[in-house]
């Protein structure tokens, strides 16, 4: 199983805090790889919130006597000291991304969220909740000036994407197609290999036009620019958890061309290569002095 996680403390004594409107106290992603089966039972839950994010395949929660099938692209919400039950299995070829978070305005918040009440909220699939969770694993992890307060700002910024996809609705027109998520499922497994659109769209019996028209409108993005959002986030991942080379990096998340490889991650994560391995080594930015007119001369 990958595991990718972050912790405010490394030992969390004190998952309550009434202090401050709101705290992260831990953020995760789990991938399902090799281990068959993974369980988690909390009779009494927690003392925090939780919330989790199912960015691909499915996982099991049992909510009172009931077992639920949660597919990806919900979101689960337990409060404070709910029972929390639910299993994860390798064939369901899940991925989850998880947050805990406490804080005396929580609650005034999710209700401005349209998440009042309620255990799961269908929120579609995005490369944006992912990034968001990433940048609060990522500061978590480095613990840089002000790392509390951003994971709190990216919180934020998850929740309001959540009230924007429920204040547009989930009708039946919002409803991904069997054939976007098939893709979305294809590609996160597939990513590192050269995908060709137009011979995916032919294999899947679809128009290449219709497919990259409706994957923009359910995903955000292009499927081109969407598997190449995936290439990068895995790329941080091994920049930042690995010694391997840049050149091994790129052959295992798809470029076989370290420069080109270098200018695409510089255009999509902003940064170069090494300022994302090595965030503490970059030196500031040099500001030169301000020039002044050499007015001696003009005496």
């Amino acid at each position: 199983m990958y595991t990718n996680t972050g912790f405010l403390d490394k030992e969390e004594a004190d998952l309550t805090d009434r202090a401050h409107p709101l705290r992260i106290n831990s953020c995760g992603n789990y991938k399902m790889i090799s281990r068959s089966v993974m369980s988690t039972f909390r009779p009494e839950g927690r003392e925090d919130y939780q919330l989790l994010y199912i960015a691909a395949g499915k996982a099991w929660f049992m909510f009172g006597e009931e077992e639920k099938e949660v597919q990806a692209g919900n979101m689960v919400l337990y409060r404070p000291n709910e029972p929390q039950s639910y299993c994860y299995y390798q064939k369901d070829k899940l991925e989850v991304y998880w947050i805990h978070f406490t804080g005396y305005d929580v609650e005034t918040c999710l209700e401005k969220c349209g998440l009042g009440s309620g255990f799961i909220f269908p929120m579609g699939i995005s490369s944006e909740y992912q990034e968001l969770f990433l940048k609060i694993i990522r500061e978590l992890q480095i613990k840089r000036a002000s790392f509390g307060e951003l994971c709190c700002l990216y919180f934020q910024q998850l929740l309001t994407l959540m009230h924007r996809r429920i204040q547009e609705g989930h009708g039946e027109d919002s409803r991904m197609p069997k054939e976007i998520e098939g893709a979305v499922i294809y590609f996160h497994e597939n990513f590192p290999r050269d995908i060709k659109i137009e011979e995916y769209a032919k294999s899947q019996h679809m128009s290449t036009c219709w497919f990259i028209r409706s994957f923009k409108r359910y995903m955000g993005m292009p499927p081109l620019q969407y598997i190449t959002s995936l290439r990068i986030n895995r790329a941080k991942e091994l920049l930042r958890d690995t010694d391997y080379s840049v050149t091994e990096i790129g052959s295992l998340v798809g470029y076989e061309n370290p420069l080109y490889f270098s200018r695409i991650f510089r255009g999509t994560a902003g940064m170069s290569l090494r300022e994302w391995r090595c965030p503490a080594e970059v030196p500031p930015a040099v500001v030169p002095p301000a020039v002044v007119p050499d007015t001696i001369n003009k005496i």
